[in-house]
C-alpha cells in the first residue's frame, strides 16, 4: 500500500524524468532532431517540429508504463528485514535500473506511434521491418517484459538470506 501511495504521488515528477530521458535517447538517432516529449501531469504529449502545428499531438499516460515499480517495491518488501541497509541499497539499484527500462519503454511507445498510427506519414517514413520491430517492442514490454523486469531485478539483486551462525562445537575430552 505504501508503495502505491509513493508511486502515485511521485509519478508526475518521475514521468517528466522518464520523458526527458526518452526524448534524449530518441534525439540521439534523429537527424534533424525533431521529437519533443512534453510531460504535463500524468501524460506525455508527443510533438515533432516537422509536423503541422495544427495537427493533433498524441498523448501517452506514462503511468501505464511505470506501475511495475510497485511490484518491484512489493518484492523487496517481503525480505525479513525490508529496511536493512543491504535491502534498501539493492532496492535503490534496482529502481535506477528500472528507470532506464522505463526510458526504453517510453521510446518504444513513441516509436510505435510513429511507425503505426500516423497514417500516410508512417507508411512514407517507415518500412515493414520498422513497423514490426517497434510494434513488437511496445507490445512485448506492455504484456511480458514489464512484469519480467521487476521479477528479474528482484531475483538478481535480492540480498542473500543470512544464515544463522552455528554454535561453536565443543571439543570432546578423551577419557583417560
Amino acid at each position: 500500500m505504501i508503495a502505491v501511495v509513493i508511486w502515485a504521488t511521485v509519478s508526475p515528477l518521475y514521468d517528466r524524468a522518464v520523458a526527458a530521458g526518452a526524448e534524449e535517447l530518441m534525439r540521439l538517432f534523429e537527424n534533424p532532431k525533431v521529437t519533443h516529449l512534453n510531460a504535463n501531469g500524468t501524460d506525455v504529449t508527443v510533438d515533432r517540429s516537422d509536423f503541422d502545428p495544427r495537427s493533433p499531438h498524441p498523448g501517452l499516460p506514462v503511468i501505464d508504463l511505470t506501475f511495475n515499480w510497485v511490484l518491484l517495491a512489493a518484492l523487496f518488501s517481503i525480505n525479513p528485514k525490508p529496511f536493512s541497509d543491504r535491502n534498501m541499497l539493492r532496492f535503490g539499484i534496482a529502481s535506477v535500473i528500472m528507470y532506464v527500462t522505463h526510458i526504453f519503454a517510453l521510446t518504444a511507445e513513441v516509436m510505435s506511434i510513429y511507425v503505426l498510427r500516423l497514417g500516410a506519414w508512417s507508411a512514407a517514413h517507415y518500412g515493414a521491418f520498422a513497423r514490426n520491430f517497434w510494434g513488437v517492442a511496445n507490445h512485448s514490454y506492455r504484456f511480458v517484459l514489464m512484469f519480467a523486469i521487476a521479477f528479474a531485478l528482484w531475483w538478481a539483486l535480492r540480498p542473500a538470506p543470512v544464515e544463522e551462525k552455528a554454535a561453536p562445537r565443543q571439543k570432546k575430552r578423551r577419557k583417560r
